[in-house]
């Protein structure tokens, strides 16, 4: 049992942490995307690579936060969770923002562990809709 509530807990805070960055973004949508930009303004990927992303980037946040808290399509949530942070880690190395690589690979690393251990994912809508 205390597997399956550390599961819930982990799921549920990198959920958080995935619909707030989508939530204090979409308000803001075109300063997000003309930062995001700036940001990328002398780094090697074009800006027709970068635009799009800046804005697809906070929908895919605050869905896959959602579809976390929830416990919907846990498995496959965490795994395009986890391909969004390897292209954000490659993002931010272009960009040479060291300090931001630890929050990634702390995001990657959770779900990692949601990925492997998605049979603990007991306290879920997933869960209801195998009953």
């Amino acid at each position: 049992m205390n597997t399956q509530i550390t599961y819930l807990i982990l799921r549920t805070g990198v959920g958080v942490s995935m619909f707030g960055h989508g939530l204090v973004r979409l308000p803001k949508l075109q300063l997000f995307s003309d930062w995001m930009l700036k940001s990328f303004e002398k780094a090697m990927l074009p800006e027709m690579l970068v635009l799009p992303f800046s804005y697809v980037l906070p929908i895919t946040e605050f869905v896959l936060g959602i579809l976390l808290i929830a416990g919907l399509f846990t498995r496959i949530s965490a795994i395009v969770a986890s391909t969004l942070m390897i292209i954000l880690i490659f993002g931010t190395t272009l960009i040479e923002n060291w300090s931001a690589l630890t929050p990634q690979f702390v995001h990657l690393a959770l779900f990692a562990y949601l990925i492997q251990n998605s049979t603990n994912n007991r306290f879920a809508v997933d869960h209801l809709l195998k009953k």
